[in-house]
């Protein structure tokens, strides 16, 4: 029953509020009268004394526990008591109200107060040799505890590496054992990676940049920065590459909410800081940062593609296909890769190559020349040999000069590369529609389709009647409507050898002008009308009418689209 009844924390190192918590000394009414912001001071072990020079026998991180007998009466005597304890590092100083006194001195409250020293009073009389061994308990049984975890995150990680892990698995390792969200960011601030844990992306991504520059580089872990990260350098063959940042938990994450706790007001005063503030980070922590920074630099020496590349991929694809929980999230992922996501004009490109190994050359030429131009943009492969583009450009910008320039790019690099470009977008919640134009377009784009003599990508507006059909082949009803409109015609001329599918197609490319037709056939016309009267008994239709000429017209495209040319 003792060893249910006191229970500690789990991952991290008992604090003067967790100790004020057991009920032990719960049982005494514990009131912290001064020191309140410090009541997340870890305590390494307990000491009671009556000595009136109890400084010289500690080492810091006691909690230090009083009848208050040995307290001097003249307040010179006090002060210097209170320093001491401070100097040497104490955790807080606990004085039981029953023996000398009632309320606390004044002379001792003022000198905590001013040495920012916990200060606890307890109104009734506590069992302090049970407090010892209660708290003594503790503490052992969380050193060996912390040396299992310490284990089992090594194992963890060990494993991770043997099996090649990504840099995204060894995130979400991280974030998993401590709770917390994790971050992998370049030299420049650009988050590559977020493993988010009890918050959403976009709360701990939002104006990444100015937080991230707001954190000065360390070659340690540590803690950094005015929000107080927790962040380990990452390295690539020697030099600074990087670094990966656990952010804070949320405020009150541990305790009960609405419970008097120490301070005497509701809330979750287990917290190891101030009630309400995030929780501190703890020895495990550091342990499983650290190991997250090792396991990426390995990652990053076995992993030929650049996780930048890989960034912008998942980034990419999560806009197309709208993986994102809210816009504001999007917005966030976005602009922590350097992504201007206000006052610009976003521009879906995509960029076909014709084999999976011409993918990764052209998606180099194009970030090269991205990089030239300073045009901000994501690059990314969305399918075995499609690369996506999503530019930010300025409003008023001629977006159709750097497509162009994109385009050529592509080209050069791959002679056979189509390129197809959606509408631009101005807002990042439209940029899923740009990119499903830019895939109609492509859809629409036969192989060795003839560019428009102005530029080398294709756009919306070039899709007409043929590469609507042509994008449409695979639909059942369009196979079922024109070999019902042609169906006879073709197995007429298979079976006797004819071709008057040829005559049929001049005399509609002649817009119904026979002898235009025969001229271009090199018939004769009475040729032309004999076969004509033959195509018309054969599909059941009458070509003068204009009507029917359209339909059959259209049924001859949808098979040239079915053929594929």
């Amino acid at each position: 029953m003792g060893e249910k009844r006191h229970r500690g924390p789990v991952g991290r190192p008992l604090t003067v509020a967790d100790v004020l918590a057991l009920p032990v000394l719960a049982a005494g009414e514990p009131r912290v009268v001064t020191g309140l912001d410090h009541v997340g001071r870890p305590v390494r072990w307990v000491h009671i004394t009556e000595l009136t020079d109890p400084a010289s026998f500690l080492k810091g991180g006691e909690l230090v526990l009083t009848t208050g007998m040995p307290l001097p009466d003249d307040p010179v005597a006090v002060r210097r008591y209170v320093d001491e304890l401070s100097a040497v590092g104490a955790a807080a100083l606990v004085i039981e109200l029953v023996r000398r006194y009632h309320r606390p001195p004044d002379a001792l409250v003022d000198a905590c107060r001013t040495r920012g020293l916990p200060l606890v009073t307890l109104a009734k009389d506590v069992n302090f040799l049970e407090v010892t061994q209660v708290v003594h308990t503790l503490i052992l049984g969380n050193q060996a505890d912390a040396m299992r975890r310490t284990q089992r995150v090594h194992e963890a990680f060990t494993a991770l590496t043997l099996r090649g892990a990504g840099p995204q698995d060894v995130l979400r390792a991280a974030a998993q054992m401590c709770g917390r969200t994790v971050v992998l960011e370049n030299l420049v601030h650009r988050a590559l990676l977020c493993e988010p844990m009890g918050t959403a992306t976009k709360a701990a991504l939002t104006d990444w940049e100015r937080r991230s520059r707001a954190t000065p580089p360390a070659d340690r872990t540590g803690l950094f920065g005015p929000e107080g990260w927790l962040v380990a350098p990452v390295e690539y063959q020697g030099e600074d590459w990087g670094r990966v940042i656990m952010l804070p938990g949320p405020p009150g994450t541990s305790g009960s909410p609405g419970t008097p706790g120490p301070c005497g007001t509701p809330g979750p005063c287990g917290t190891p800081g101030p009630c309400g503030t995030p929780e501190a980070f703890g020895p495990e922590d550091v342990t499983v940062l650290e190991r997250t920074a090792m396991a990426l630099t390995i990652a990053r020496l076995t992993h030929p593609v650049s996780w930048e590349r890989t960034a912008h991929r998942n980034a990419l694809r999560d806009l197309v296909e709208q993986r994102h929980r809210s816009p504001a999230e999007a917005r966030a992922r976005v602009a922590a890769l350097g992504l201007p996501t206000e006052g610009a004009r976003f521009v879906a490109v995509l960029a076909d190559v014709p084999a999976k190994d011409d993918t990764v050359r052209t998606e180099t030429r194009l970030t090269e020349e991205l990089g030239t131009t300073g045009a901000p943009a994501l690059v990314g492969r969305l399918a075995p040999t499609r690369l996506g583009i999503l530019l930010a450009l300025r409003p008023s910008g001629p977006w159709r000069q750097t497509v162009e320039r994109l385009s050529r790019t592509a080209r050069d690099a791959v002679p056979d590369t189509t390129v197809s470009v959606g509408s631009p977008a101005s807002d990042l919640a439209d940029v899923a529609r740009s990119f499903r134009e830019a895939a109609r377009v492509a859809e629409a784009t036969e192989p060795g389709q003839p560019l428009p003599p102005d530029r080398s990508f294709h756009e919306r507006s070039d899709i007409g009647l043929r590469r609507l059909l042509f994008a449409l082949r695979d639909d059942p009803r369009v196979q079922d409507y024109a070999e019902r409109q042609l169906g006879p015609l073709l197995d007429h001329d298979a079976r006797h050898g004819t071709d008057l599918l040829a005559t049929l197609r001049g005399y509609l490319d002649a817009a119904g002008n026979k002898t235009v037709a025969a001229r271009a056939g090199g018939l004769s016309r009475e040729t032309v009308y004999q076969r004509l009267r033959t195509i018309e008994r054969l599909l059941g239709r009458d070509l003068e009418s204009g009507g029917q000429r359209t339909e059959v017209h259209v049924a001859l495209h949808a098979l040239d689209a079915l053929r594929g040319g």
